[in-house]
């Protein structure tokens, strides 16, 4: 018996990330990672062994979600069509990677205050400013 509602999202940590998909009921996950694409797997398959939490979403957000479902099935671009990309694209109909931009904006900012102080310490506060900052939106 599956803990999630068909529709709620889920994520867990990967590395430094978190990995993200969308529950589907009778145990079943739709996720997309680099060798398999979106494909919908098994809730153990989705958590390898790590805690999963859930995001709980209302019943008619839930439901317009599940009925995108059927829209999978591209491969994995890390740019493009990553993990958070599938998961947004089925719960909102718009597909946006939240922790990507922040990364990359951190990135450029450090890179940025690198260039300005040639201080590596400053670059490294820049670079978790901007993905603090980020995180909020």
């Amino acid at each position: 018996m599956s803990r999630y509602l068909p529709g709620d999202v889920l994520s867990r940590r990967k590395g430094l990330v978190m990995h993200r998909g969308v529950a589907l009921g009778d145990g079943r996950v739709l996720h997309n990672t680099p060798f398999r694409g979106e494909h919908i797997a098994s809730e153990a398959e989705f958590s390898a062994g790590k805690r999963v939490y859930v995001t709980r979403l209302d019943y008619s957000t839930r439901q317009r979600a599940l009925a995108r479902v059927e829209d999978h099935g591209d491969g994995y671009h890390l740019f493009v069509n990553n993990c958070e990309h599938t998961v947004s694209r089925t719960v909102s109909g718009e597909a946006r990677s939240p922790q990507l931009r922040g990364i990359l904006g951190g990135i450029a900012a450090g890179a940025l205050v690198f260039a300005v102080t040639r201080h590596p310490g400053a670059a490294a506060a820049g670079f978790a400013a901007v993905r603090a900052w980020l995180g909020r939106e």
